[in-house]
Protein backbone atom coordinates (compact mmCIF):
# COMPACT_ATOMS: atom_id res chain seq x y z
CA UNK A 1 0.00 0.00 0.00
CA UNK A 2 2.93 2.65 0.90
CA UNK A 3 4.41 1.54 -2.48
CA UNK A 4 1.46 2.37 -4.18
CA UNK A 5 0.91 5.67 -2.53
CA UNK A 6 4.41 6.58 -2.93
CA UNK A 7 4.28 5.82 -6.80
CA UNK A 8 1.32 8.16 -7.01
CA UNK A 9 2.72 10.81 -5.68
CA UNK A 10 5.97 10.98 -7.12
CA UNK A 11 3.67 10.72 -10.81
CA UNK A 12 1.75 13.73 -9.19
CA UNK A 13 5.20 15.24 -8.69
CA UNK A 14 6.73 14.50 -11.92
CA UNK A 15 3.22 15.87 -13.74
CA UNK A 16 3.68 19.43 -11.90
CA UNK A 17 7.19 19.75 -12.75
CA UNK A 18 6.62 18.56 -16.32
CA UNK A 19 3.90 21.37 -16.30
CA UNK A 20 6.31 23.98 -14.82
CA UNK A 21 8.79 23.50 -17.83
CA UNK A 22 5.93 24.14 -19.74
CA UNK A 23 5.08 27.35 -18.67
CA UNK A 24 9.14 27.93 -18.85
CA UNK A 25 9.14 26.96 -22.38
CA UNK A 26 8.97 30.51 -23.72
CA UNK A 27 9.09 33.98 -22.62
CA UNK A 28 7.07 37.22 -23.50
CA UNK A 29 9.32 40.16 -24.32
CA UNK A 30 8.80 43.70 -25.03
CA UNK A 31 11.10 46.72 -26.22
CA UNK A 32 12.80 48.03 -23.01
CA UNK A 33 11.39 51.42 -23.71
CA UNK A 34 7.84 49.72 -22.58
CA UNK A 35 6.62 50.34 -18.77
CA UNK A 36 5.52 46.65 -18.85
CA UNK A 37 6.59 44.52 -16.62
CA UNK A 38 3.73 41.86 -15.96
CA UNK A 39 0.29 40.87 -17.61
CA UNK A 40 -2.14 38.17 -17.43
CA UNK A 41 -2.23 34.72 -19.97
CA UNK A 42 -5.73 37.07 -21.10
CA UNK A 43 -3.99 40.05 -21.83
CA UNK A 44 -1.43 38.75 -24.15
CA UNK A 45 -4.30 36.59 -25.79
CA UNK A 46 -6.01 39.53 -26.75
CA UNK A 47 -2.98 41.71 -27.66
CA UNK A 48 -2.05 38.57 -30.23
CA UNK A 49 -5.72 37.93 -31.23
CA UNK A 50 -6.03 41.53 -32.11
CA UNK A 51 -8.99 41.68 -29.37
CA UNK A 52 -6.97 44.67 -27.52
CA UNK A 53 -4.55 46.92 -30.22
CA UNK A 54 -3.28 49.38 -27.76
CA UNK A 55 -0.68 49.33 -24.68
CA UNK A 56 -2.11 50.95 -21.94
CA UNK A 57 -0.04 54.28 -22.57
CA UNK A 58 -2.58 54.39 -25.65
CA UNK A 59 -0.23 53.67 -28.42
CA UNK A 60 -0.87 50.81 -30.85
CA UNK A 61 0.42 47.60 -29.65
CA UNK A 62 2.28 45.45 -32.39
CA UNK A 63 2.45 41.56 -31.63
CA UNK A 64 4.55 39.59 -33.54
CA UNK A 65 4.06 35.78 -34.02
CA UNK A 66 6.71 32.91 -34.71
CA UNK A 67 6.10 30.87 -37.92
CA UNK A 68 3.33 28.27 -37.91
CA UNK A 69 5.89 25.18 -37.87
CA UNK A 70 7.64 26.86 -35.28
CA UNK A 71 7.43 24.47 -31.74
CA UNK A 72 7.57 27.72 -29.89
CA UNK A 73 4.78 29.07 -31.34
CA UNK A 74 2.40 25.61 -31.07
CA UNK A 75 3.61 26.11 -27.25
CA UNK A 76 3.01 29.48 -27.14
CA UNK A 77 -0.73 28.88 -28.72
CA UNK A 78 -1.53 26.19 -25.98
CA UNK A 79 -0.26 27.88 -22.91
CA UNK A 80 -1.64 31.56 -23.69
CA UNK A 81 -4.68 31.13 -26.17
CA UNK A 82 -5.72 27.35 -24.63
CA UNK A 83 -5.77 26.59 -28.76
CA UNK A 84 -3.69 24.73 -31.09
CA UNK A 85 -1.87 26.88 -33.94
CA UNK A 86 -4.54 25.23 -36.20
CA UNK A 87 -7.05 26.77 -34.03
CA UNK A 88 -5.75 30.15 -34.38
CA UNK A 89 -5.00 30.03 -37.84
CA UNK A 90 -8.85 29.48 -38.37
CA UNK A 91 -9.52 31.99 -36.68
CA UNK A 92 -7.21 34.46 -38.39
CA UNK A 93 -8.75 32.80 -41.52
CA UNK A 94 -12.12 34.00 -40.44
CA UNK A 95 -10.93 37.59 -39.51
CA UNK A 96 -9.26 37.77 -43.21
CA UNK A 97 -12.40 36.45 -45.29
CA UNK A 98 -14.37 39.05 -43.61
CA UNK A 99 -12.33 41.59 -44.30
CA UNK A 100 -11.71 42.72 -40.03
CA UNK A 101 -8.62 42.67 -39.60
CA UNK A 102 -4.94 40.47 -40.44
CA UNK A 103 -2.95 38.52 -38.33
CA UNK A 104 0.59 39.42 -36.45
CA UNK A 105 3.17 39.34 -38.79
CA UNK A 106 5.68 36.22 -38.26
CA UNK A 107 9.12 35.81 -37.52
CA UNK A 108 10.94 32.50 -38.71
CA UNK A 109 13.17 32.53 -35.56
CA UNK A 110 14.26 33.92 -32.07
CA UNK A 111 16.36 36.18 -33.71
CA UNK A 112 14.26 37.69 -35.64
CA UNK A 113 11.79 38.40 -33.20
CA UNK A 114 14.60 39.70 -31.04
CA UNK A 115 15.05 41.90 -33.32
CA UNK A 116 12.28 42.97 -34.28
CA UNK A 117 11.27 43.58 -30.57
CA UNK A 118 14.56 46.17 -30.12
CA UNK A 119 13.49 47.77 -33.41
CA UNK A 120 9.99 48.56 -32.60
CA UNK A 121 8.90 50.46 -28.91
CA UNK A 122 5.54 49.08 -29.51
CA UNK A 123 6.20 45.42 -30.29
CA UNK A 124 5.32 42.51 -28.27
CA UNK A 125 6.85 38.66 -28.68
CA UNK A 126 7.73 35.50 -27.67
CA UNK A 127 11.21 33.36 -27.97
CA UNK A 128 12.24 29.78 -26.57
CA UNK A 129 13.46 30.38 -22.73
CA UNK A 130 17.10 30.21 -23.53
CA UNK A 131 16.93 32.85 -25.90
CA UNK A 132 19.53 35.76 -25.01
CA UNK A 133 17.06 39.06 -23.91
CA UNK A 134 19.90 41.40 -24.07
CA UNK A 135 18.07 43.71 -25.76
CA UNK A 136 14.57 43.28 -24.97
CA UNK A 137 12.90 42.82 -21.91
CA UNK A 138 10.99 39.58 -20.45
CA UNK A 139 7.25 40.39 -18.79
CA UNK A 140 6.27 38.24 -16.04
CA UNK A 141 3.00 36.27 -16.69
CA UNK A 142 0.74 36.37 -13.96
CA UNK A 143 -2.74 34.52 -13.24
Amino acid sequence: MKIVLLALIMHLLMIDTASAQETASFKIIVNPTNNISSMTKEQVSELFLKKVTQWENGRKALPVDQVTSSPIREKFSKEIHDKSVTAINSYWRQKIFSGRDVPPPEKSSDADVLAYIAENADAVGYVSANAPIDKVKVVKITK
